[in-house]
């Protein structure tokens, strides 16, 4: 497997015959990182087992031959408040793949983005929204806007691991059902020990993009199947991983970005125990 390193302001290349859904990843910061070690399936990556790691992932899957660049921009501390001329700041070159994952930008940068990528023959825009200060609630319209303006598919999870396939977004629902990442899909076995149910594996269909989803299924083997104790288990596993979104109070959800995180996989383990009665 090609080993990936991040590129500083210029795009990288990735040595490999394109297959599927082609992805580029422009952005600043940890959080896309994060994603493209997931679909990557970098055996660095995912260690919050330590020494009990049984490579429970590790050789399931990868999709770097869908990842056509990855563009690390300047962090928006780098630049003043207001960009006068953007353009001047974005990628010399984006090349011409069917969705663009943007992640951390400078919201001037965001605004310029579906521009840049319309003139790409990029198809579609996802902006994840782990923290409601990064892509505030007026930003994400603007942006929105532009897209439909350019007949680009555009889509702002908040947080990313709530994003779910879509009849009139084609080309990002194939990145949900191609890579397996959004909203989690899990199928659980139970059985009976000493007289209480447990679960007895949990196998993960579609992962958070962010890699917890295999983290938390792992966590889940011998837990009894009580509301109470499994919504520990799950808190717990969802916390340790950790989870990236943001504990500040989102104003439009009125809940912490990490919360709604939290309830999204708790209601895929609830739905995976009830398909498995």
């Amino acid at each position: 497997m090609p080993c990936l390193e991040f590129s500083r302001g210029t795009s990288l290349d990735l040595t490999h015959k394109e297959k599927g859904l082609a992805l580029v990843f422009i952005y600043s910061g940890e959080f896309a990182e994060r994603v493209i070690r997931n679909l990557i399936n970098d055996p660095s990556f995912c260690k919050p087992c330590g020494l009990y790691c049984d490579s429970c992932k590790y050789g399931a899957y990868t999709h770097v031959q869908n990842i056509k660049a990855a563009i690390e921009l300047p962090s928006p501390s780098k630049f003043p408040a207001f960009i006068d001329n953007p353009d001047v700041h974005m990628p010399k070159k984006i090349p011409k793949t069917d969705l663009c994952i943007a992640s951390g930008l400078h919201k001037d940068l965001l605004l310029e983005l579906p521009n840049r990528l319309h003139r790409a023959g990029v198809k579609g825009l996802i902006v994840p929204i782990e923290d409601f200060a990064e892509v505030p609630s007026g930003l994400r319209k603007q942006v929105e806007e532009k897209c439909q303006d350019l007949d680009l598919e555009s889509a702002f999870p908040k947080p990313f691991c709530s994003l779910e396939p879509s009849d009139n977004k084609p080309t990002i629902s194939r990145c949900i059902t191609e890579l397996k990442i959004g909203k989690p899909f899990l199928e659980i076995s139970t059985a009976k020990k000493e007289k209480c149910e447990v679960i007895e594996a949990a196998v993960v269909r579609r992962s958070a993009p962010c890699g917890s989803s295999w983290y938390i299924a792992r966590k889940l083997t011998g837990v009894k199947t009580e509301e109470q104790i499994l919504c520990d288990a799950i808190a717990k596993a969802h916390h340790s991983y950790p989870c990236t979104a943001t504990m500040g109070v989102d104003p439009e959800t009125k809940e912490p970005i990490l919360h709604l995180s939290g309830f999204i996989i708790r209601e895929a383990v609830k739905k995976a125990l009830e398909q498995n009665q």
